[in-house]
């Protein structure tokens, strides 16, 4: 790197500062590069349409530049663009279903098609029957708001309870509760095709193993 040349921001938010005060292009789009992944993710879970999800998450993106002077230097900016992605989503859902709509990857006979991954599974998650993570997948999109959203943030995006509590604005007793709530739901949805499984009689891993992922931590 030449002397004259913008030393790399360490964080996203100093990345960010850059976009509000500057218009640095080069910092927006470091901020994209580092978050168009987990917010794509995150759009694919809460709608379930791997094509609607990356649609959103190019609309989360264009929002947060849309907004750039709204976004406070004291708040993470992780926490302002999980906010704009599930606002976005839950827009999209209402939307989908005051017109009857169903995600691509469900079928109008409401079975859910193999689900395209786009996360990095662990060994454990590699043991998982194809089968067994349709039937998540699709008992996910079934859970009622808000406790989907929590699912979403704990278990798929690794964030800790203080910190979806800051992304929905409610105490962190609610956000327990709301995943206690959800994690029932998921359960009593998935019962029927676990007791139909030749492992019925075993320990049932599909809600045993719902343990948040280890939340990537990469610098810009």
């Amino acid at each position: 790197m030449s002397p004259s040349s913008p030393v790399p921001p360490a964080t996203d938010e100093q990345a960010m500062w850059r976009v509000q005060a500057h218009d640095d292009p080069e910092a927006f789009a470091a901020i994209v590069g580092r978050w168009q992944g987990p917010i794509r993710n995150l759009c694919l879970r809460m709608t379930g349409d791997l094509h609607r999800a990356e649609d959103l998450a190019q609309e989360t993106f264009a929002r947060l530049h849309a907004r750039r002077r709204e976004w406070q230097p004291t708040a993470k900016l992780s926490t302002y663009l999980w906010r704009i992605a599930l606002n976005l989503c839950h827009d999209e859902n209402r939307r989908r279903t005051r017109h009857g709509e169903v995600p691509l990857e469900i079928g109008a006979d409401g079975e859910h098609a193999p689900c395209i991954s786009v996360f990095h599974p662990t060994p454990h998650e590699e043991l998982e029957t194809a089968e067994r993570a349709d039937q998540v997948s699709a008992a996910l999109q079934r859970v009622t708001e808000p406790f989907r959203t929590v699912l979403v943030l704990r278990h798929y995006e690794g964030l800790k309870f203080r910190e979806i509590a800051d992304v929905l604005g409610v105490p962190e007793g609610t956000v327990k509760s709301r995943m206690v709530e959800g994690l029932s739901q998921l359960t009593r949805l998935l019962q029927p095709a676990l007791n139909n499984s030749p492992a019925a009689n075993a320990p049932a891993p599909a809600i045993a193993a719902w343990q948040p992922r280890p939340q990537t931590k990469a610098r810009l």
